[in-house]
């Protein structure tokens, strides 16, 4: 594998920065790209100047060139929280419609293998559980959240028609709730809020009355099975995630424990189709890449807990991670 090279886009974000490091610890040539609407060099600061890996500012929403061989790419440009989706949203659906055009043409240009950074949210507000590949979802096209969900259904279904027509070696991952180190604190994500609030000396917010539920997947389980669906020969979507489901509520007693809070827990009204129950069925990722999470979940809530605990004061009450002003133009 040493002479392999793979495209990571969204390197400098949660996952990519993951995939970053996965591959260069693998003997991977990486290049890394980015254009910094949600990601943060710090993320990869330790990767610079690393003789394996390249770094590109760039958004792919617009033409994409790198030279030289490429083997793979990784698409997982895009933001992915309600925080930067709902402030950036013709940008989310760009990266999901155009970047992953601009990508797959590259792919094909390069005979490359491509694998796209899916999601549960193509799920919607389920009205099967858990959740199998083969449902197709309960998402309202229209609502708020339909920038994010429907540039990921787009981006499957071009995906899959890269693959019938140009016959591309395609791969789709899609990811259920996801946490560990390099997580944004307010991203406003669950985890990072609960935790953040916690350090902070505040009440953790439950939106709803937190009987809704979700299953948490630690991130070095998460990029296992990533590498190992981009290794095999399955084309169509599988989930990767923890099908250790919880309820938000009982989440939120488990973090009050970890962190020893003591500001209790308010509620707020459920925002708008924001989904019920998220359980992954991981049946296929066990039967196809021999794939099941290994890390439970009060280990990796500890690893997590401890790097939030090295921030600054500055970090834990930042309420924007970056300008988003400039974008809202286009």
């Amino acid at each position: 594998m040493a002479n392999k090279t793979v495209l990571i886009t969204g390197a400098a974000g949660f996952l990519g920065s993951h995939l970053c490091d996965y591959f260069i610890a693998k003997e991977f040539s990486v290049l890394g790209m980015d254009n910094l609407i949600t990601g943060n060099m710090k993320n990869i600061d330790h990767l610079m100047g690393h003789p394996d890996f390249t770094f590109y500012h760039h958004d792919v929403s617009n033409y994409v060139y790198v030279p030289g061989d490429l083997d793979y790419i990784l698409h997982f440009a895009s933001p992915a929280s309600p925080i930067d989706y709902l402030k950036i949203p013709i940008q989310t659906l760009k990266v999901g419609s155009l970047g992953t055009h601009n990508l797959l043409g590259l792919a094909k240009a390069k005979n490359a293998r491509m694998l796209i950074a899916s999601t549960s949210e193509v799920y919607g507000d389920p009205l099967v559980h858990p959740q199998t590949e083969d449902y197709w979802g309960n998402v309202n096209p229209i609502g708020p959240r339909g920038v994010y969900d429907e540039a990921k259904r787009f981006q499957e279904a071009i995906t899959m028609a890269y693959h019938r027509f140009h016959g591309l070696e395609t791969r789709i991952v899609r990811i259920f709730n996801t946490y560990g180190p390099r997580m944004r604190l307010n991203d406003g994500r669950v985890l990072p809020a609960f935790i953040g609030q916690a350090l902070r000396g505040e009440p953790m917010t439950i939106f709803g009355d937190g009987s809704q539920t979700r299953s948490f997947c630690y991130v070095s389980d998460l990029i296992e099975g990533i590498y190992r669906l981009l290794m095999s020969d399955y084309a169509y979507p599988v989930n990767i995630g923890n099908p250790n489901e919880i309820t938000i509520k009982q989440f939120a007693e488990e973090i009050t424990k970890l962190t020893d809070a003591k500001s209790g827990i308010i509620y707020q009204p459920l925002p708008q189709d924001d989904p019920m129950q998220r359980q992954p069925n991981i049946d296929k990722a066990r039967e196809i890449l021999g794939w099941e999470p290994k890390v439970d979940r009060a280990e990796g809530l500890k690893i997590t807990f401890d790097y939030f605990k090295t921030l600054t004061a500055e970090d834990l009450n930042k309420v924007e991670h970056n300008d988003f002003t400039k974008y809202n133009k286009y």
